[in-house]
């Protein structure tokens, strides 16, 4: 009479869910990648400022650029007033 079918298949609503779960998937990586290029490049800007930052006060003696970090802002505004730093001879 009416037997039970002995065919078992995934059918439509698998498909859906594995498709759903794909492209979630997709955007998850999609944004991560983006966030590891903009950390990346967040890092590589800050290296450069940092670079720039020490081959700019390089020219002057370790001690006085010790001795401008220990001052207070008004009086280091005052000694670079006084004694500007000197610049790096053409070349």
């Amino acid at each position: 009479m009416n037997q039970p079918s002995s065919v078992v298949a995934p059918g439509w609503w698998a498909f859906v869910a594995f498709f759903v779960l794909s492209v979630g998937l997709w955007l998850l990586m999609r944004s991560m990648f983006t966030r590891l290029r903009r950390m990346n490049l967040a890092e590589r800007e800050r290296e450069a400022a940092a670079k720039a930052a020490r081959t700019k006060g390089a020219d002057r003696p370790i001690v006085e650029r010790a001795r401008q970090m220990d001052l207070p802002d008004a009086a280091r505004k005052a000694a670079e007033k006084k004694n500007p730093p000197r610049r790096p001879s053409g070349g």
